[in-house]
């Protein structure tokens, strides 16, 4: 039995879980909606603010699913209770961020701006205050999709290694390397 699959998922008092025909559970808290296509080889029952999950057969591919399928559900619970937040960190002289209707326009130090489409599923905040880097602030109740698109904004501007400049997440770590050492 998969270890993280058989663990049951309880479920907040506001939070209304449904399982339909379809194959299809949806997940509802207040406004916000999320749902997810359910593989047939998983059973789901829900029962008194619960959720469990089974597997129908002993196969490899099922048992791979099981654990997957539990964790997908879990998120959705957290993301219509809690929601899930991303913060990136402009490092550069000159770069520059700026947010209009969904549309993330980025100054990365290229000859050319970057405009980049944000769905309407993830809200963009820019925080630029003056001798501070500028902060790009994702929201979104989809863990998938927030953390794509975090790493699909990272990608446009790799943290390099010497100076540190590019596009990283607040509080990450970057490995620096030493400069050319003097010849004697």
């Amino acid at each position: 039995m998969s270890r993280i699959g058989k663990l049951p998922i309880h479920l907040p008092k506001n939070v209304i879980a449904t399982y339909g025909k379809n194959k299809t559970i949806v997940i509802k808290n207040g406004g916000k909606i999320s749902s997810q296509f359910i593989v047939p080889e998983i059973d789901v029952s829900i029962s008194d603010q619960c959720i469990m999950l089974s597997r129908k057969d002993e196969k490899k591919k099922s048992k791979a699913l099981h654990g997957l399928y539990r964790s997908l559900i879990y998120n959705m619970v957290v993301g219509v209770t809690q929601g899930y937040k991303k913060v990136l960190e402009l490092v550069g002289v000159g770069y520059k961020a700026n947010v209009r209707n969904n549309i993330l326009e980025l100054h990365l130090g290229y000859s050319h701006n970057i405009f980049f489409f944000v769905p309407k599923e993830v809200i963009v905040n820019v925080n630029a205050e003056k001798g501070k880097n500028p902060i790009i602030t994702l929201e979104s109740i989809d863990k998938q999709l927030i953390g794509q698109i975090a790493a699909k904004i990272k990608s446009l501007k790799k943290i390099e290694p010497y100076k540190g400049k590019g596009i990283k997440f607040v509080g990450e770590k970057i490995r620096r390397k030493e400069g050319k050492a003097r010849s004697k």
